[in-house]
């Protein structure tokens, strides 16, 4: 594994290093700047995330959070994911309809507030 970065070195999504724990890949993340907080947390939150293959197409997906200046103790989360080809499709995200959610939802919601500043002037 190599070295940890200092303190002082920060991004958006943290430092990341894992490493294997015999079948399990075992990712620790820290050194986040608060600027993208999950649910609240600080900075100071470190995050350790496990992915253990079940069997060929279940993999456990297992993810512990400790922020002691957010939670009074670590809280841990796991769920399974089952590889079923005939649901699931990989979708280039650029392609995906999905883009244009947030534009839509942004402009109808200018829309409303330029009717309701229309409705206060009357």
């Amino acid at each position: 594994m190599r070295p940890a970065v200092g303190a002082e070195v920060t991004s958006w999504l943290g430092y990341s290093q894992g490493r294997w724990e015999g079948d399990t890949l075992v990712i620790e993340t820290t050194n986040f700047n608060g600027r993208a907080s999950f649910q609240g947390s600080s900075p100071k939150m470190k995050l350790i995330e496990r992915y253990t293959r079940l069997a060929p197409n279940v993999m456990e997906y297992r993810f512990t959070v400790d922020d002691p200046t957010t939670w009074t103790k670590s809280w841990t989360a796991m769920f399974t994911f089952d590889k079923d080809d005939e649901q699931y499709e990989l979708v280039e995200y650029a392609c995906h309809e999905g883009n244009y959610g947030i534009r839509n939802i942004l402009s109808g919601a200018r829309a409303k507030e330029k009717q309701m500043q229309g409705a206060a002037k009357k």
